[in-house]
């Protein structure tokens, strides 16, 4: 059995940390989140996303964004569902992803009383790669998270006031 890591690489050269809150139930933001095959419907800068299975702990998926084609292994999956870990090398960098999604009831941003959803998400970056360009890289990984929530809040409170 393979030992993967169980958080990010907190001495890496690059770590970017990000939250949203998101006006939707916490099991429709989770779902768009984990069906990773259907993140080119609502995320922009990834054009391709295929899994090898089930969204649990050793599956892998592939995906295309800003046109690098990515590995990576889900590492963990919490049982609640309110965590994912995930990441790989890919192009001499070495990334681990970690996701948590909080239900806060007392947040009701849309007064539907389904409460908000506090979406926290950190990576860390390490490889060759990375210490030639820290800042650069840096500043690519922040616009990329940022983007990231930007169009996962999008979705589910679209999807939410449809439903």
């Amino acid at each position: 059995m393979t030992d993967h890591p169980t958080t990010i690489d907190e001495t890496a050269p690059v770590i970017a940390d990000h939250s949203i809150r998101i006006a939707a139930p916490l099991e429709r933001v989770w779902e768009l989140h984990t069906r990773i095959a259907g993140w080119p419907d609502w995320q922009p800068d990834i054009t391709e996303a295929r899994v090898d299975g089930p969204v649990a702990p050793g599956t892998t998926f592939h995906w295309e964004t800003a046109g690098l084609s990515i590995d990576s292994t889900v590492y963990a999956v919490d049982a609640t569902r309110h965590r994912i870990l995930w990441g790989g090398p890919a192009h001499g960098i070495t990334g681990i992803h970690e996701w948590t999604f909080t239900q806060d009831p007392d947040g009701d941003g849309d007064g539907d009383g389904d409460g908000t959803v506090l979406v926290h998400t950190r990576e860390s970056w390490a490889g060759a790669p990375v210490t030639a360009d820290r800042v650069h890289l840096a500043a690519a990984l922040d616009q990329s998270l940022a983007s990231w929530l930007t169009a996962l809040k999008r979705t589910a409170e679209q999807e939410h006031r449809a439903g």
